[in-house]
């Protein structure tokens, strides 16, 4: 990003900030966890110790950082370096990205942008300017890709509630900012879990490595195997409800399954993990020491905003995540799909010079397909 973009995005990020204290503030036990930001064009500043709302607002206002960070573990000394900080527990988090779930939709809302030409282009495999294949993917918001990421988080609720014991009070969730939403424990019997313990809590909830004869599949003698009913708890009620539909239809599913062998039901396994099991981002949850997007701050590779969904049916990211200004700017546009934010549709521009409201000016500068005219 160029300096006078920069100083555009700056400006934005800034007025949003000093208008909306009121949904930004530090996480329970503040004092305890350690604070980072990073400022365009320039790197992380970790290690950092804030005990309150006003702490936090006064770093807005003078660092207007392009990204917050916040640890979801908490330590007896946060601004120490890693090693001397004494860890002592951490929210369960869990990231649901859309890009993870590989939806067809996908083609229509990537562009790609050149690393040796900054040409912005769409379904070509090199650059059509200067034939470099080495290209940054960008992608813009999707409704059907923010659907599909919503139905993994009530899919996710779902588990942590009746498989975990969680209450649905201490779960919180939020739009990322971009293209998908974190899921935040704040308060749970799983603080103390540590990345080994977490890994497993991981497989489980993404219905990994799952063993046929955990769902009553004898590999010795398959013809006695005694298959979980529908109604049973936890994953052999999803897996039984999967296989056989309803308690009716599960003696004459049994036999079909019973002559069909141990393999094919083992591969029914492996095939039903990304359709029950949840897609989250493994490594989010397992690192215990990650500095994780602040919840009210912006996110620079958009412009929005990560936010708490109150209703997540009902939440809509362009209109509920956009607090960027109406305000008209010129830009240089080279974003070969389209968009919507607010309402309003965008795009699709080829190197053409329009004006347009600031949020996406903004929104298109962040993604790297527009430049200041």
């Amino acid at each position: 990003m160029l300096e006078k973009e920069i100083k555009l995005v700056e400006e934005s990020f800034k007025k949003y900030y000093f208008d909306h204290f009121d949904l930004i503030h530090t996480p329970a036990n503040p004092e305890e966890r350690e604070f980072g930001y990073q400022k365009f064009n320039s790197g992380m500043n970790r290690h950092i110790s804030l005990k309150s709302d006003k702490e936090l607002h006064l770093l807005l206002m003078t660092q207007v950082p392009s990204d917050v960070y916040c640890s979801n573990a908490r330590y007896s000394f946060p601004n120490l370096p890693m090693a001397e900080k004494d860890w002592q527990k951490a929210d369960l988090i869990f990231d649901i990205d859309a890009k993870d779930l590989n939806l067809p939709c996908r083609t229509n809302h990537i562009c790609k942008k050149c690393s040796n030409c900054a040409n912005v282009f769409a379904n070509q495999e090199q650059c059509p300017q200067c034939n470099s294949a080495k290209f940054d993917t960008v992608s813009v918001l999707c409704k059907d890709c923010i659907l599909a990421a919503k139905n993994e988080v009530k899919k996710l609720i779902s588990i942590l509630e009746s498989d975990l014991g969680i209450k649905n009070e201490n779960i919180q969730t939020y739009f990322s900012g971009n293209e998908g939403f974190h899921v935040h424990i704040p308060n749970s019997s799983y603080e103390k879990l540590e990345s080994k313990e977490r890994a497993e809590l991981v497989d489980y909830l993404m219905f990994r490595g799952a063993m046929p004869e955990t769902f009553g599949a004898k590999l010795s003698n398959f013809a006695k195997s005694t298959f979980a009913e529908p109604d049973d708890k936890g994953w052999l009620g999803r897996v039984s409800k999967q296989i056989f539909g309803s308690k009716s239809n599960k003696a004459k599913a049994s036999k079909q399954i019973i002559s069909e062998g141990y393999m094919t039901f083992k591969r029914k396994l492996e095939e039903l993990q990304r359709q029950i099991g949840v897609q989250i981002d493994p490594s989010v949850t397992i690192d215990v020491h990650r500095i994780f997007r602040l919840g009210g701050t912006i996110n620079s590779k958009s412009g929005l905003v990560k936010i708490l969904c109150e209703d997540i049916s009902k939440f809509n990211p362009s209109n509920d995540a956009c607090f960027i200004g109406d305000d008209n700017v010129t830009v240089l546009a080279d974003c070969p799909v389209e968009f919507r934010l607010k309402g309003k549709k965008f795009g699709p521009y080829k190197k053409e010079q329009v004006t347009i409201p600031r949020h996406a000016a903004v929104y298109m500068i962040c993604k790297g397909c527009a430049t200041l005219a």
